[in-house]
């Protein structure tokens, strides 16, 4: 308890899934969070009810605006003074289908969001961080086993998560050498449990995971708990793969 006391967290794509997994981690390790959602603003009001106005704030956003990033970091900072965390959840899986078939619209919404999104997520939690947080910080992106390998009929999701965990490296590495003490790291999960999944497609999904079930959020919460917290100081430009087993 408390790894995460005093700190505060933006966590986008938090209302829901693997975000409310995330968010409610940080909250149970002592932080405030500040959460985010384009378009269910219904789960942003439930979980600050959840979580209670003291400890939580939700914005909604659309992180593939920067107008609405600097909306958010704004919004943080008159609420909590500062941000330690930036956790660039937020994600979209776009239209499934041979790359021949993909249209460019589809193409353009999966990398706007996806990775476009994360690339302002990085430049605007620098910002602030540099302001209001004396240069100290952790920025986490959540990538996907989709970074890693790549899913033959979704050319434009791999590509937004292979180039999420490019842009952990670089950006990691360009802090580093600035001598800035904020720390990039990638996450890469495999098969959730959320409602993204549909439920006649478990069983056969569950039979390719290695443990023999799928993942919780709260997984995911736990590793970004630690990247989160100062436990993780020497963690930085890497890639955490929670998926069961799946790339073993």
């Amino acid at each position: 308890m408390d790894r995460l006391k005093d700190k505060t967290a933006v966590i986008t794509g938090g209302v829901a899934g693997i975000g409310l997994g995330i968010a409610q981690s940080y909250i149970d390790e002592g932080a405030n969070v500040v959460i985010t959602a384009n378009h269910n603003v219904d789960g942003g009001k439930k979980a600050v009810e959840k979580f209670g106005e003291d400890r939580a704030l939700f914005v909604q956003q659309d992180v593939a605006n920067e107008e609405a990033w600097e909306r958010v970091m704004d919004a943080a900072v008159d609420k909590f003074g500062k941000v330690d965390i930036v956790v660039n959840n937020a994600g979209i899986g776009g239209v499934g289908g041979p790359i021949q078939d993909t249209s460019l619209e589809d193409w353009n919404k999966v990398i706007n969001t996806n990775l476009t999104g994360n690339f302002l997520g990085e430049k605007y939690a620098v910002r602030v961080m540099k302001e209001f947080n004396n240069g100290k910080g952790s920025i986490i992106n959540i990538s996907s086993v989709a970074g890693l390998v790549g899913l033959p009929m979704s050319p434009a999701y791999s590509a937004s998560k292979g180039g999420t965990r490019m842009l952990t490296h670089a950006t990691a590495l360009q802090l580093a050498q600035q001598k800035l003490d904020i720390r990039v790291n990638s996450v890469h999960p495999g098969w959730i449990d959320t409602n993204i999944i549909p439920e006649e497609q478990k069983d056969a999904i569950i039979s390719t995971i290695p443990v023999g079930h799928l993942g919780k959020p709260r997984d995911i919460g736990a590793i970004c708990v630690y990247l989160g917290s100062d436990e993780s100081e020497f963690a930085n430009g890497a890639e955490f793969v929670v998926d069961g087993g799946q790339r073993a």
